[in-house]
């Protein structure tokens, strides 16, 4: 990454368009880079008198995005179009003068990034009320429309976009704080996932890191130190491990070349994250990259690999057999290396190495020569499913979020009965594989077989497993589908289907369900009081019909009708009828950045043999008069002390901010049955509440079980939930909350 320093140091410097065509002289001909100093010159007048945020010329962006999109290799027409990108848009030069001088190919590319300004908030978003944000995000989801079809039409569109979005966030550091932050986001939520999923690997996770750096500048600096600190070691350590590993694969007569891996920080911090360790329990920390010329050695290097060192269990993955959903392939292993050090393997053929630094740009070429490439036409085939947004999709919001979700790589493949590969995201259920195959077998759909066995429609699929969907003549979709809560649909693409069908339903029916819906809802969180006029305004609709209309659609679902309740009572009930906000008993003192356990107040400064940061796994040593030195858990400090002296070691945590929660009693009627009490408290469990209080009593009677008790929750949605989920349990009559 060229830090800012140097980056001030070339802006610094005049500009040569001589010098920069020369760098790109190797890679094109020269009826081509004719052309690219047409487009050189053109910019150089018309963005003369432009400025940037950082106060260097308008044209070093220009030429910045330009030389990455050089750096994909991407043909003349492509690098032209990067350094005119800007030029219809903030200059008086005119489409029509790009295509007569440049040609109709180029200037339909200009116009394509021209059109994409993606995703662009408002830096004042109350600005216009609950009405000009709804407007906004139509707006955003209309120019996301725009940018997938670009894409389709000419994916070099998207590589343009990528690159400037690039060079932006390489020079975020000139904005704002706010827009720092808008900017990040928009970089983390929309452009990596897209260049994640076009299989742009160099340019996702530079996107990312630097996202990162604004969205979590803490964080990031505190794992960029700890690299940095390291550097020299890690590179003396894989300088040994690459050595013994070339040495071994010389010997097996496999010739391969072998690099260290770069390290990226996001990735780090987001299996940190993940897995809940600290920095020094990262397998990937050090790690290399092996190529080999076929397919064939990738497996005989692994076997290498592990017959070398002693291979971490649950750390392998083949992504060669079972490529990512980018078409991203590689075998990838975690071993016990030199010094008992772990290290990360890659293995991979030239190809697969390719395709997975430079994705969709990789292809291009083939694409150009009229080839047919199979992982090219996966993702544009992707794209087009995408486009299909205006049947499908309620509300802008649910476009975005479905882009979202549909972009990020976690995937799962599963096998149809005739053996076809289905791609889905992960968490997708049976019910979400119907509605992929058709949408008429999704609205049928009432059963469903996993290799061979009779599941729930609520079960997640995993990788390899058959499916197989069972079906009746003139079944039509559950309500209960669209709750989110009961985990029938997780794909946003199957919610957006069944929502139509109930969308295209008779409208009376729907206000009917509606009403029926809200009231339920409001009884079972004893919110009767709340009145339908009341939450007109809170969901933006103009009539009380349109607003049950809505709920009866599955458009408001039930936890955003609990939330906007509980909005409108917390002004006038805050003393008895609403949750009241308590805290967690203070279990812990808090001084400065560490909470000591069981002690009063203690002093505590930072040990400076292993300066341990957020996150790390830490220590407390009891000093004598100097209070306690927070340690790292693996200081060498620590680990060689006298165990006359380990007596006086504490036990410390970072701290953390204390969570709110709320004691709200809730009532469930059932028919009794074994293992009632077993099912109820295994869903509180699921949904990570404390429990105060339990109490049951069962009437032997009529048989029927009543049960009261005491939890706390984050909030009204969250109570929600939970009451869905026990009201769905089997001879559950009802369950609310209590007056």
């Amino acid at each position: 990454m060229v830090s800012t320093t140097q980056q001030h140091q070339a802006y610094n410097q005049a500009f040569s368009l001589d010098n920069w065509i020369q760098v790109c002289a190797s890679q094109y001909l020269d009826d081509e880079l004719k052309l690219i100093r047409q487009a050189g010159e053109l910019v150089l007048v018309a963005h003369k008198h432009q400025r940037r945020a950082s106060g260097e010329p308008y044209v070093h962006h220009v030429f910045a995005v330009a030389e990455i999109v050089s750096k994909l290799n991407m043909d003349h027409e492509t690098v032209c179009a990067a350094i005119l990108h800007d030029v219809v848009e903030d200059t008086d030069v005119g489409l029509e003068q790009i295509e007569a001088e440049f040609g109709p190919v180029i200037a339909s590319m200009v116009d394509g990034v021209t059109k994409m300004s993606l995703i662009h908030s408002s830096q004042d978003n109350n600005k216009n009320g609950e009405h000009g944000r709804r407007d906004k995000e139509w707006a955003n989801a209309e120019n996301l429309r725009k940018l997938l079809l670009a894409m389709v039409d000419d994916v070099r569109v998207v590589l343009i976009k990528l690159a400037d979005r690039l060079h932006n966030m390489r020079t975020l550091n000139y904005l704002p704080e706010a827009n720092q932050k808008r900017i990040a986001t928009e970089t983390m939520e929309i452009f990596a996932p897209l260049a994640n999923r076009m299989g742009i690997w160099q340019i996702k996770w530079e996107l990312e890191d630097l996202s990162l750096r604004y969205l979590e500048p803490t964080s990031y600096k505190s794992i960029a130190r700890m690299l940095d600190e390291r550097r020299v070691d890690r590179e003396q350590y894989i300088d040994k491990a690459i050595e013994q590993l070339q040495t071994a694969l010389s010997t097996e007569g496999i010739e391969a070349s072998i690099a260290g891996r770069p390290k990226h920080i996001y990735s780090i911090w987001k299996k940190m994250k993940r897995k809940g360790v600290d920095f020094h329990e990262i397998f990937d920390v050090r790690a290399v990259r092996i190529v080999v010329s076929n397919l064939a050695e990738c497996y005989g290097a692994l076997g290498v690999v592990h017959t070398l060192w002693k291979h971490i269990p649950r750390e392998f993955d083949d992504y060669i057999a079972t490529p990512k959903g980018n078409m991203y392939q590689s075998l990838h292993t975690a071993v016990i290396g030199p010094g008992g050090r772990t290290l990360e393997v890659q293995i991979r053929t030239p190809k697969m190495d390719e395709h997975a630094e430079l994705g969709v740009a990789a292809h291009w070429r083939y694409k150009e020569g009229g080839h047919f490439d199979e992982a090219f036409e996966q993702k544009i085939t992707w794209l087009r499913q995408l486009l299909e947004w205006k049947e499908e999709e309620p509300s802008a919001g649910d476009f975005i979020d479905r882009f979202k979700a549909e972009a990020f790589e976690d995937r799962v493949y599963v096998l149809t009965p005739r053996g076809n590969v289905v791609d889905l995201p992960l968490g997708a259920t049976p019910l979400d594989f119907a509605y992929y195959i058709h949408t008429d077998i999704g609205h049928r759909c009432r059963g469903a077989k996993v290799d061979g066995s009779i599941v729930p429609l609520t079960y997640q699929l995993q990788n390899g497993e058959q499916v197989e969907v069972l079906t009746t003549r003139n079944g039509t979709p559950s309500r209960d589908w669209l709750n989110p809560n009961l985990g029938y649909l997780r794909t946003s693409r199957a919610r957006a289907k069944a929502r139509g069908w109930f969308k295209h339903q008779d409208q009376d029916q729907n206000i009917a369900d509606g009403h029926v819906i809200l009231v339920r809802e409001l009884g079972r969180l004893r919110m009767s009081s709340v009145k339908p006029e009341q939450l007109i305004s809170r969901f933006h609709c103009q009539t009380v019909d349109e607003l049950l209309a809505q709920i009866g659609r599955g458009e408001i679902t039930t936890g955003k009708l609990a939330n906007a309740a509980h909005e409108l009572l917390k002004p006038h009930h805050q003393d008895t009828k609403v949750l009241r906000e308590v805290s967690e008993p203070p279990d812990k003192d808090m001084q400065g950045d560490v909470s000591i356990h069981g002690v009063g107040n203690l002093l505590t400064r930072i040990a400076r043999c292993c300066k341990p940061v957020p996150n790390d796994s830490i220590v407390g040593f009891i000093t004598l008069g100097r209070g306690v030195t927070i340690h790292r858990s693996d200081c060498p400090n620590i680990l060689r002390l006298p165990t006359d002296k380990r007596a006086r070691l504490i036990e410390v945590a970072w701290n953390t901010a204390p969570r709110t929660t709320y004691p709200v009693d809730i009532h469930v009627l059932a028919y009794d049955r074994q293992g009632l009490l077993r099912d109820v408290t295994q869903i509180l469990t699921n949904s990570t509440v404390n429990v105060l209080a339990v109490n049951t009593m069962t009437d032997i009677k009529d048989h029927m079980a009543r049960m009261s008790l005491t939890v706390e929750v984050v909030d009204t949605g969250q109570l929600s939930d939970m009451l869905e989920r026990i009201r769905q349990l089997r001879n559950v009559v009802e369950a609310h909350r209590k007056e």
